[in-house]
């Protein structure tokens, strides 16, 4: 009995050492540029355009734009279990990374987006809000806030009644450029921001879009969220 039609083409996908690196890139569930999926693989730009472009038309990836930004996923935990099954077969090699230099670090840790915060601290403060229920994701890349998350924000000072959506929402997905997940923007990111650096717990630097934890930040984040310096400093 011949293999199923579907099954022959996600083998021959994966199969291929180039395509493979690239998935196994992408595995940590972070979307990724094609820029550094090419440097992962060791091949050219154009060369990743051409295998990338392949997965996609299987069904292995999804690809999100961010502004002039294209940037790739997994299409779902069932490609990420396969490759895992699939790993375990064998040794596995570590991934290259591009090198990263100490404002690059700085920046990757927190930052703004824009006016929003953004890096491995807001990539956390995010995931700590949907843990707690205080804001549910959607599948338009928006964030619903809960009724106990209005009453939270209100809890840190924001005006949630006063706060007005743009034609985009008021809480949106926003996929981090470096930790390459989504952190909280819209009119209530803005804000929460703005917030938490009026009450001392965030210090935009004057010539560099990082941002600094004032020892009163960690202690409420740890306080409010749960978000502790060290695993934020793991993560990244």
């Amino acid at each position: 009995m011949y293999p199923h039609p579907a099954v022959s083409s996600a083998a021959f996908l994966i199969a291929d050492p180039t395509r493979a690196a690239m998935l196994m890139a992408l595995a940590d569930g972070r979307a990724q540029p094609a820029g550094e999926l090419a440097y992962v693989a060791g091949v050219t730009a154009q060369t990743a355009s051409s295998h990338l472009a392949k997965l996609l038309a299987g069904g292995l990836l999804l690809v999100e734009t961010q502004g002039r930004h294209r940037y790739y996923r997994l299409a779902g935990t069932h490609v990420a279990l396969v490759l895992e099954n699939l790993a375990s077969i064998a040794p596995s090699e570590p991934v290259r990374r591009l090198p990263r230099s100490r404002e690059a670090r700085d920046l990757q840790f927190a930052r703004c987006c824009y006016d929003h915060l953004a890096g491995g601290l807001g990539v956390a403060v995010t995931q700590a809000l949907q843990d707690r229920a205080l804001v549910v994701a959607t599948d338009d890349r928006q964030f619903d806030v809960t009724p106990a998350g209005v009453e939270w924000f209100n809890s840190m000072g924001l005006d949630m009644a006063g706060l007005k959506p743009t034609r985009r929402g008021l809480a949106r997905q926003c996929l981090d450029w470096t930790e390459r997940r989504h952190h909280l923007a819209g009119p209530l990111g803005v804000a929460f921001m703005t917030q938490l650096c009026a009450e001392g717990w965030l210090r935009r630097l004057k010539n560099s879009r990082a941002v600094q934890v004032t020892p009163k930040g960690w202690a409420g984040l740890k306080e409010q969220l749960g978000v502790d310096e060290r695993a934020v400093q793991t993560s990244v």
